[in-house]
């Protein structure tokens, strides 16, 4: 039995879409005044006059005196309201001073820590096995956001999305699921002190139309999400205990453990997959410690690894576990395999085309940050290579249209040689050295007669030819 109750309480976290707004602007929230208190008798309280605010005050308050804002509201619950202070000792407020109420401008909507998930009636959900890379922990285009009854708020809703959709807005115990109740929501006195900023929220009522899943669609604010984390970490990613930490999509920082990446066919059914990993896999014992993130995202493609070109759909499943020193993802690693192994075994039946599995432990050595820089490497020659051709064709192309005059750079020929040469010799000299002919008379000490011929009278030029033996012509 409580095998089966771990089970369902997986599956419960894993379908969960609703994501509820942490932060409040309540009266009686003492971390919403200066002093860290809420205001007592023999206090004075003071809201900035050009701070827009909506305070919800929950109970009655005695004061001895109270500035109030130019424009701003308060919401009273059933018995709740303000009287001046009567000079009436209290033992629990002596200190009679001037308590300011916090600034609420900078609460934001894509800071993940001002969210989190919890069930469909609004219960907060203890933190369990499965979790949502960064840029899912802020609500998706097609989740439910609730904002508790009876609290107030106001939230910067500043976005490079021109509209930030959502499935549904509670408020004030009310749910507004179809665009026309939003609509005149936002016609109303309160909306316009409750959410400001550039961004437009737009209620669509309809959920996730692919059984495949859909992505969650804050691409495009992620860059305020991380810097909404690291503002709160520190400004800076924690160190990682692996040599080469992964990068899952939408995630901020590095982590240790595995990822693995699903291509998939029009059979696909996300939820049936996530359902079949927590109850064969992920609810095993020597699984305690791994949690497991799975969602639809959309990978960018790119030309030679740094233009960007368009973007695919793929299943990103991220794992890591409590381990640590030596141990660092190692369990992660150990089940990213068994899914591997069962993709093997029953993928085609899942619709499944392809996976890929990446891995950072710590005893996993850096080869796969080093083929990134590899890449990075082959990519900048290629580009350069690239560049560099362009530059060349834009000088031919001016070069032809006669734009562009260049040097000309001519390189002596063998012909040219030649002819320097003969235009060197003296004009009076007819004859050539032949080094053929250049050869001594054969000696009369052998008996042989010395080859002569006479050149025709008038004629210049007298030779010896070697090659000739006047005696083959006697007949």
């Amino acid at each position: 039995l409580f095998f089966l109750l771990g089970v369902l309480q997986l599956l419960a976290a894993a379908a969960a879409v609703y994501k509820q707004w942490i932060s409040n602007t309540n009266f009686e929230t003492a971390s919403n005044w200066d002093k860290g208190r809420v205001p007592c008798a023999g206090d004075v309280v003071h809201f900035e006059k050009n701070k827009v605010v909506s305070v919800f005050v929950r109970s009655p308050h005695v004061l001895t005196d109270m500035y109030l804002p130019l424009n701003g509201e308060f919401v009273l619950a059933s018995g709740a309201g303000f009287a001046a202070f009567d000079g009436t000792r209290d033992p629990g407020c002596d200190s009679g001073a001037t308590v300011r109420f916090g600034d609420a401008e900078h609460h934001g909507w894509f800071d993940p820590t001002l969210w989190q998930a919890v069930s469909p009636g609004g219960d907060l959900e203890p933190s369990g096995r499965i979790f949502s890379v960064d840029e899912e922990r802020v609500p998706c285009r097609y989740d439910d956001v609730i904002f508790q009854p009876e609290t107030s708020f106001r939230v910067n809703i500043d976005s490079s999305q021109q509209v930030i959709h959502l499935r549904s807005v509670s408020l004030m115990g009310q749910e507004l699921s179809n665009p026309e109740a939003w609509d005149r929501y936002l016609r109303g006195p309160s909306a316009p002190l409750q959410f400001h900023g550039n961004g437009t929220l737009q209620v669509t009522g309809t959920g996730c139309p692919d059984k495949s899943g859909c992505a969650c669609g804050n691409a495009l604010d992620g860059h305020r999400i991380c810097a909404a984390l690291l503002r709160a970490s520190g400004r800076q990613c924690p160190v990682p205990a692996c040599r080469s930490p992964l990068q899952p999509l939408g995630h901020c920082c590095g982590v240790c453990g595995a990822t693995i990446n699903l291509d998939f066919t029009p059979d696909f059914d996300l939820q049936k997959y996530r359902d079949r990993l927590v109850q064969a896999l992920l609810s095993q014992h020597k699984y305690a410690g791994v949690r497991m993130a799975i969602s639809k995202v959309h990978k960018a493609q790119t030309f030679l690894g740094v233009i960007p070109r368009s973007s695919t759909p793929l299943i990103q499943i991220v794992l890591i576990d409590d381990g640590a020193g030596a141990q660092t993802g190692i369990a992660a690693e150990q089940l990213a395999a068994d899914i591997m192994e069962d993709i093997a075994q029953h993928g085609e039946a899942l619709g499944i085309s392809s996976s890929k599995m990446e891995v950072a432990t710590s005893n996993t050595f850096s080869g796969q940050a080093g083929s990134h820089v590899l890449s990075r490497i082959i990519a900048g020659t290629v580009l350069g290579l690239l560049f560099g051709l362009l530059f060349l064709g834009g000088i031919l192309f001016l070069y032809i249209k006669g734009k562009l005059r260049l040097p000309v750079l001519r390189l002596p020929q063998p012909w040219d040689r030649a002819k320097d040469l003969a235009s060197s010799a003296p004009a009076s000299d007819k004859g050539f050295d032949n080094p053929m002919f250049d050869v001594e008379p054969p000696s009369t000490d052998l008996g042989e007669e010395t080859p002569q011929e006479m050149a025709p009278k008038g004629h210049q030029v007298f030779y010896i030819n070697p090659l000739y033996d006047a005696s083959e012509t006697d007949t």
